[in-house]
């Protein structure tokens, strides 16, 4: 079940959130999954990093529920052309 589901012109896409955190790092950073959901063509998939950062994991979860869908619609035109 997808997190969140964005509507945009090009069509549907599913949303994951992840918090990864780099082996030389102290943050945890938000990592979005965005995945066309249109079967009729070739999977589409791709990461992107968005810009909330905390010691906690648990921190950058609580942040990533307060992105609004205007803003995850923004992520996906930089990276959908």
């Amino acid at each position: 079940m997808p997190w969140r589901v964005i509507t945009t012109e090009g069509g549907v896409w599913h949303v994951q959130p992840a918090a990864e955190r780099r082996p030389d790092a102290k943050l945890w950073q938000l990592v979005l999954a965005f995945r066309a959901v249109d079967s009729s063509a070739e999977p589409r998939t791709f990461w992107a990093s968005y810009p909330i950062e905390s010691a906690s994991k648990s921190a950058v979860f609580a942040q990533a529920d307060r992105i609004p869908d205007e803003a995850l619609k923004q992520v996906l035109a930089k990276h959908v052309g």
